[in-house]
């Protein structure tokens, strides 16, 4: 196929895009919780305090990046006289506008002996949500189990409430994961349980 001089400027930036998509929809693809665990991490372990964190900066940046590519060349598209180039950019900026509200969240776990609590802080494009448990009504951190749609065996950590108004099993994360996250969070939660 021979191209025409006025078609070969938009070409050149499909090319750009296409080389770019595979490592974005290479990260995208992955379950949001897998970027949730692997950021999440123990910032804080003393005695009287432990606190983990996740703030997602490699997937924030990503879909910034993803966001970007599509809306620029979708200008750059509409700067060579093509008029899709609106749609173009207006669907792929939207598509990682959305990935955006939806995966990037930062999540903060504060466990204080000393004020007998549990903090959990939860900060997205929506909005901040707290909520605050007791400590001493926390047994232990366990791993919840399940399957996904391919028959893969996945995870989460837990924190099992024997006693108060909560009662009962609230997942530190939403999402299931088959990485090394859930364990290690579950043992550095008991751990420190334990100390």
């Amino acid at each position: 196929m021979v191209l025409s001089p006025h078609q070969a400027p938009v070409w050149r930036n499909w090319q750009v895009v296409f080389a770019v998509l595979p490592a974005l929809r290479l990260s995208l693809t992955a379950c949001p919780g897998r970027a949730i665990l692997r950021g999440m991490k123990v910032t804080r372990n003393t005695p009287n305090q432990l606190i983990i964190a996740d703030v997602p900066w490699l997937i924030g940046a990503m879909l910034i990046a993803f966001i970007l590519i599509f809306v620029g060349a979708g200008f750059a598209m509409l700067a060579d006289g093509e008029w899709w180039g609106i749609l173009f950019g207006l669907f792929g900026g939207g598509m990682g506008a959305i990935a955006f509200v939806l995966f990037v969240r930062r999540v903060q776990i504060i466990f204080d002996r000393a004020n007998d609590s549990i903090v959990v802080r939860r900060r997205s494009v929506f909005g901040y949500s707290q909520a605050k448990l007791k400590l001493s009504d926390l047994d232990r951190a366990i791993l919840e189990h399940s399957t996904n749609s391919d028959g893969d065996h996945v995870e989460r950590p837990t924190l099992v409430f024997g006693g108060g108004p909560k009662a009962g099993h609230f997942p530190i994360v939403d999402a299931y994961t088959n990485t090394g996250g859930p364990k290690r969070l579950v043992n550095a939660v008991n751990d420190w349980l334990d100390a």
